[in-house]
């Protein structure tokens, strides 16, 4: 079983990642994550924080001469802004004699975030106590854990991108024929998008948003080739993939919504309109030497994978905090208030493409051991292999 956890808050010391469950012999360096953190970083519309961060990744455990171990791999991310908070964040008690309020107190709770259900869950008066942990930085750990995840899933031929199709009501067209190297074509464009004209009208929203205090959402879509079909399972609801892979991606801050190939719009829809007709295909052992004349179902059947490209939309909400704040009460006086201002982006569409290609990242190494696992990367090749080789002889 493969598993993550991540521990830290936005202006702590530092950010943890620890993934356990990896193959010794997988080949893995420093510069593998890091490349991860820094285009989680990229973006037009992010904020002063990008600036101030530069993520770079120290492993703890689980890695000697460019290899896993098969130990937990533990990753280490410093935080550069934790010099001007080391008193606000400080984790030994107050002393006596110190006279009001710890700096940088949040009582005046922001609408959309978890400020307020935070403070009344866990019993706390002062938000920052949650919104530091409930804070998207701490979706860097996520990305150096997808990172790993990622060069596993690359040494059996799966490679993951994403792409911006949508931002703050404009949309991009999605090109016929997707780019071999998805991510080396997205990054080049700072909103990630392959639409080069609907780019320049996201960068005007993005810069009339900002002249307001204001933030917006947007889609990105993540794309996956070279799975094998029979990933995931129909027999238990737990172990579906498309339902492994909705979780993943709703636990991503600021997402509400996902849909895999055609998503919503299937329910409007007739069934000879969305299911996805099958030819013969020899040579196409992944797919079981089938293919679908259309990929409408995106890539998953009865909570498998095809053999076809897995693609999933993924949905995010403007971003909470807001430059010109929206009306909230403050939690020490029940009175009413302007919402507190913390330091925020425009929008952050076209890192949360990054994270989302992580969060897949994950589940379909996961599910990729869970069919082929063994405790090495060479023992996981053999049983894809011959996985593979019971394919083609069903052909023959």
């Amino acid at each position: 079983m493969l598993r993550f956890t991540t521990a830290g808050e936005s202006h702590g010391p530092a950010l943890v990642s620890i993934l356990e469950g990896m193959p010794a012999g997988v080949p893995l360096l420093a510069a593998d994550v890091d490349v991860e953190l820094a285009r989680r970083q990229q973006g037009y519309g992010r904020g002063r924080r990008m600036q101030i961060e530069t993520d770079r990744m120290e492993f703890l455990s689980g890695v000697r001469a460019g290899e896993t171990l098969g130990s937990p791999v533990a990753m280490l991310i410093r935080n550069s802004d934790w010099k001007n908070w080391v008193e606000i964040m400080d984790p030994a008690p107050r002393t006596e004699d110190a006279d009001g309020p710890r700096k940088r107190e949040v009582t005046r709770v922001r609408p959309g975030h978890a400020d307020l259900t935070g403070i009344l869950k866990y019993d706390r008066s002062d938000a920052r106590d949650i919104l530091e942990r409930a804070s998207a930085r701490e979706t860097t750990a996520r990305v150096a854990a997808g990172a790993v995840c990622r060069v596993l899933l690359r040494e059996v031929g799966v490679l993951v991108g994403s792409h911006l199709v949508h931002l703050g009501g404009v949309d991009a067209q999605r090109p016929d024929v997707m780019p071999i190297d998805l991510n080396a074509a997205a990054d080049v464009s700072p909103l990630r998008t392959l639409d080069a004209d609907a780019e320049q009208r996201m960068i005007a929203r993005i810069d009339e948003a900002k002249r307001e205090g204001n933030t917006l959402g947007g889609i990105c879509e993540v794309v996956v080739t070279g799975l094998p079909v029979g990933l995931g399972s129909h027999v238990s609801w737990d172990r579906r993939l498309d339902g492994r892979l909705g979780q993943a991606m709703l636990s991503i801050p600021a997402v509400k919504g996902v849909e895999i190939g055609l998503g919503f719009e299937t329910a409007r829809r007739t069934g000879a309109e969305v299911h996805d007709e099958i030819e013969a295909a020899l040579g196409r052992t992944r797919a079981g030497h089938v293919r679908r004349r259309t990929n409408r179902a995106g890539g998953t059947e009865g909570g498998m994978s095809t053999g076809e490209e897995l693609v999933i939309r993924v949905a995010m909400k403007p971003i909470a905090t807001l430059m010109r704040p929206l009306g909230t009460i403050d939690t020490r006086t029940g009175e009413h208030a302007i919402a507190v201002a913390e330091r925020s982006d425009v929008t952050a569409v076209p890192a949360m493409g990054v994270i989302a290609e992580a969060m897949a990242a994950f589940v379909l190494a996961d599910a990729l051991l869970e069919k082929f696992g063994g405790d090495s990367m060479g023992e996981v090749r053999r049983n894809l292999d011959a996985y593979l080789a019971r394919l083609d002889e069903r052909v023959e």
